[in-house]
């Protein structure tokens, strides 16, 4: 089988947060067709023990582990130099090493790049055509945090967002494509990089809908009675904590007071401080990092998104609505999704519209229905083969613009 080298900034397994689930299912689809040599990162030491499952796939994986303080303190270098701190965080010479000897000895003429900051790894490599996999816009992601903080953290996100831009302008007018998860990332990069227009293309992400399936029997982890309010996700990521935060200090009472039973309860691993915080409120429960977080979707009452920032799609979403719960999101959530507002999810915007969105969305007649629903968009559109089908014709050639310039190693 033809080579291919697959770079992306953190191990795609297990697919456990958002950006796994799409690299880790690309990933495995790829080993089926090419020799995967894959260069990644870890960052959280609970994925020390899965290297071995993904060696499994690939012809040779080279793995670093990254310390957080000190890739923070490692892209400071950044302020000096101009350019993205989120590149020297992810920079490291013994993985370009390898890329190129990689690249060299196997004869590699295709590269997959997973998110921006991983393509300074393969833009200078010689004869290697690189299709890079933004996911979202991540500058435009900089520029919402900078737009919800204050000073001076606005200041940094703000520069973080212009220095970002710079580069993933840079990084599509060298790639052979450039992709993106939804229409209106790729809209949005086209508008802000018009001259990187014609090789931008969309790729959705997917859900197993076997996986998450309603079919599946799971034990409740919930206390009899209780009513369970549910969000998932990993909860070191700022868009997710803000969520939770907001929702239980600004959106919990008022579901309380008309629904004693409710309960919040917020399951994703690594809850920063001020989510740990919450579970002083008898109200909610912070799970921490769970085996498995189908039973938590499948007893739930209601399965809540209330990200106020929030790129692309939520794979949060798709998986409660494939589990066929009733789903309450944010408008920035569900923009991005195929699901009819008021039909397949429920969509709200301000506190006020939240709580009564997640009330309706409890009562029985209105969340079989939804649920229903919810679980036929997700089996018509987000199934992974087509996805999968579209990433595999895009790498064995399709007719794609000649790339204008090379970045250097």
């Amino acid at each position: 089988m033809e080579p291919l080298l697959f770079l992306a900034h953190r191990l795609p397994y297990p697919p456990n947060k958002g950006d796994k689930v799409r690299s880790y299912h690309f990933l495995k689809h790829l080993a089926q067709r090419y020799r995967v040599f894959l260069g990644t990162f870890i960052d959280d030491p609970a994925d020390e023990e899965h290297v071995p499952a993904v060696r499994s796939f690939c012809s040779e994986v080279h793995v670093e582990t990254l310390t957080p303080w000190r890739q923070r303190a490692r892209s400071l270098s950044a302020l000096l130099s101009g350019e993205a701190l989120s590149l020297p965080y992810f920079r490291s010479r013994r993985l370009a090493a390898w890329s190129a000897e990689t690249a060299r000895r196997y004869d590699v003429r295709r590269a997959f790049v997973y998110s921006s900051a991983m393509a300074q790894y393969a833009l200078g490599l010689p004869r290697v055509d690189s299709f890079v996999d933004f996911v979202d816009m991540d500058s435009a992601k900089w520029d919402d945090y900078a737009a919800r903080r204050g000073w001076p953290a606005s200041a940094v996100y703000g520069r973080e967002a212009r220095c970002l831009l710079a580069h993933e302008r840079q990084v599509a007018k060298s790639a052979r494509a450039s992709v993106f998860v939804t229409e209106e990332e790729a809209q949005r990069f086209r508008h802000s990089a018009p001259e990187c227009a014609r090789s931008v293309m969309v790729i959705r992400n997917g859900v197993d809908a076997d996986f998450f399936s309603p079919a599946h029997a799971f034990p409740s982890p919930f206390a009899h009675g209780e009513r369970a309010v549910v969000f998932t996700g990993s909860m070191d990521y700022w868009p997710n904590v803000d969520a939770v935060v907001w929702f239980a200090r600004e959106v919990l009472p008022a579901i309380r007071s008309a629904q004693p039973a409710a309960r919040f309860y917020i399951v994703g691993m690594n809850p920063d401080a001020s989510v740990r915080a919450l579970a002083s409120d008898a109200a909610v429960t912070v799970t921490g990092r769970v085996p498995d977080v189908r039973p938590y979707l499948q007893h739930a009452a209601v399965v809540v998104a209330p990200l106020r920032v929030a790129r692309g799609v939520q794979n949060k979403v798709l998986e409660a609505m494939a589990m066929a719960k009733p789903v309450v999101a944010s408008a920035a959530c569900a923009s991005a999704l195929s699901a009819r507002p008021g039909t397949d999810l429920a969509v709200a915007s301000d506190a006020g519209g939240f709580a009564a969105a997640t009330l309706w969305a409890m009562q029985p007649p209105h969340a079989q229905r939804i649920a229903q629903h919810a679980r036929e968009r997700i089996v018509r559109d987000y199934a992974w083969l087509h996805s999968l089908q579209q990433l595999e014709e895009l790498l064995g050639g399709a007719r794609l613009p000649a790339p204008q310039s090379v970045i250097a190693v």
